[in-house]
């Protein structure tokens, strides 16, 4: 657990959303690279930032379940 409030936990979920919606827009573009020039790094760029919105995407998952957790324990940590 944690000894943040419910409101830093809350606003931590934001912001790995945030990313992961920056990640899922880098790799939308690196696929439409790929598309347009077969380069096989752009595909390889699309992979890793595929895996980075999935672990943001985690992250916010968890540090939600865990602002509501603590807004129903209500102790402040």
């Amino acid at each position: 657990m944690s000894d943040k409030s419910t409101a830093e936990n809350m606003l931590d979920a934001a912001k790995a959303k945030v990313n992961e919606g920056a990640d899922r827009l880098r790799e939308a573009g690196h696929n439409a690279a790929h598309a347009v020039t077969g380069d096989a790094h752009h595909k390889a760029e699309a992979l890793e930032d595929r895996a980075k919105a999935e672990v943001h995407n985690r992250e916010a998952n968890a540090e939600y379940n865990e602002g509501k957790r603590e807004a129903k324990d209500g102790d402040g940590h």
